[in-house]
C-alpha cells in the first residue's frame, strides 16, 4: 500500500486499479478546492473536496478520458475550479490586460513628461521686447 503524506485522500476513496488511481490523483492535483481556495482537492480535507475526488473517480471508472473528466467538472463548477486556468478564449483578455495597462500607463507617463519639458523650455526663453516694454510701463505706475 502506498501513502502520500500531503494527500487528503481517504482509504475508502482509493481505486483498486492502480492505473486509474494514478490518473485520478493526477486530475485531482489540478482541480482547486472551492472551499479552501488555493489547495487542490487532492490535498484538501473539506467535504466538498472529498465529493469532487469521488466524482473524478466515478467518471474514470465509467470510462471517461482525463480531459472529459476535467471538462465535466469545469462545466459543473466553472473555470475557477482549475488551479491553472486556460490561457485561451475569454481568459486571453485577462492574461493580456495587465501588460496592456502597463504599456498604456507608460505611454501616458511619457507623453506627460514630454509635454511638461516642452512647456518649461518655452517659458524659460524670457520676455519679448513688447512684453518687456509693457512690464516697465506697469512698474512705473
Amino acid at each position: 500500500m502506498q501513502f502520500s503524506p500531503a494527500a487528503a485522500v481517504e482509504p475508502d476513496e482509493v481505486l483498486s486499479d492502480p492505473v486509474l488511481e494514478k490518473r485520478a490523483r493526477s486530475i485531482s492535483e489540478g482541480l482547486r478546492c472551492l472551499v479552501c481556495r488555493n489547495e487542490s482537492i487532492d490535498e484538501s480535507n473539506a467535504p466538498l473536496a472529498r465529493d469532487l475526488r469521488i466524482l473524478v473517480r466515478e467518471r474514470l471508472v465509467e470510462g471517461d478520458a482525463d480531459d472529459e473528466v476535467i471538462e465535466f467538472v469545469v462545466a459543473r463548477y466553472g473555470e475557477y475550479v482549475l488551479l491553472k486556468p486556460n490561457s485561451g478564449g475569454s481568459n486571453l483578455v485577462l492574461w493580456l490586460s495587465g501588460p496592456a495597462m502597463l504599456l498604456i500607463a507608460g505611454g501616458v507617463g511619457l507623453a506627460f513628461l514630454r509635454r511638461r519639458s516642452r512647456s518649461v523650455d518655452a517659458s524659460s526663453q524670457g520676455l519679448s521686447a513688447d512684453e518687456q516694454a509693457r512690464l516697465e510701463e506697469i512698474l512705473k505706475e
